[in-house]
């Protein structure tokens, strides 16, 4: 585990990271880094970090592992700016949501120093370092990405690290993980985004707790998920296409009037739904 650790981009993300080390990783030293102070000394006030600094290379120069937490189109120009600051055996990984674009920019980051991409499936649709919290990453799923160049060390070493702080970590290769993610996370923010762009104000009016429910994810910030979909767009269109046929599966089967083919198409999306929470694990 680290014992020196640089935190850069003090958000929801880079601020739990830091609470949680602080809970798990004994005697783990904490700078903070990002482009401007004002989050910095937030998360300085929060406990999240012990020290911090407006210089990449700075920031970078005693550190043992490296964690940078900004928009998916900003990691690269970070990766460029520590890239030959990193002393040997340093190792960089990142929280993007989309893994291959950033997995190649990693691989400006050489050895002695290794860059593994991964991305922990937690978060909010609230942003900032003053809703982080140290147990955001409890039960959550990590994708660990290495490539055909990723050292195995350096990626045991991130694997490590997040199941520390208490993830489930999988492994795929970037494009993999970016074709998959596509569906489980970026289409559902679409299709959120979309339910709400139906409304109306008076259906508005009678919304309960499913429609809050199930459009929570579509509070979530603009720019972050622009640049989301705008990396990972060709995997994001196919998805959507697929969740087009399926509509139009049900719209077939609604004109057709056959109830039992309807009750079929959603008693088999309960059954998929029910497996996942694990208060049902025991039915299985």
């Amino acid at each position: 585990m680290p014992q020196n650790l640089t935190i850069i981009g003090l958000g929801l993300l880079g601020g739990s990271i830091g609470l949680a080390v602080k809970d798990r990783i004994r005697g783990c030293k904490i700078m903070g880094c990002a482009h401007r102070e004002g989050s910095l000394k937030d998360a300085l006030a929060l406990g999240a970090i012990d020290s911090w600094t407006l210089d990449p290379a700075e920031a970078v120069r005693e550190a043992d592992f490296v964690v940078l937490c900004m928009p998916v189109s900003m990691i690269g120009t970070w990766i460029w700016k520590i890239a030959g600051h990193l002393k040997a055996g340093a190792v960089v990984t990142d929280v993007g949501s989309t893994k291959a674009a950033i997995c190649y920019a990693g691989e400006a980051i050489q050895r002695p120093a290794h860059f593994v991409g991964s991305h922990p499936m937690a978060g909010s649709e609230k942003k900032g370092v003053a809703v982080a919290r140290a147990d955001l990453f409890d039960g959550a799923t990590c994708i660990v990405t290495p490539t055909s160049r990723t050292d195995l060390g350096a990626a045991d070493t991130v694997a490590a690290f997040w199941q520390t702080l208490g993830c489930r970590v999988v492994r795929h290769d970037p494009e993999t993980h970016d074709r998959l993610v596509s569906l489980v996370s970026h289409l559902p923010h679409a299709v959120a985004a979309a339910v709400v762009a139906v409304q109306s104000d008076a259906s508005l009016d009678l919304r309960g707790k499913g429609f809050l429910d199930s459009t929570r994810v579509a509070a979530g910030d603009a720019e972050l998920w622009r640049d989301i979909f705008t990396d990972n767009r060709d995997n994001v269109v196919i998805a959507i296409d697929r969740l087009i046929a399926e509509l139009a599966t049900l719209s077939r089967t609604l004109r057709s009037n056959d109830p039992a083919a309807l009750q079929q198409w959603l008693a088999q999306a309960a059954r998929v739904r029910t497996s996942l929470d694990p208060r049902n694990a025991d039915r299985q």
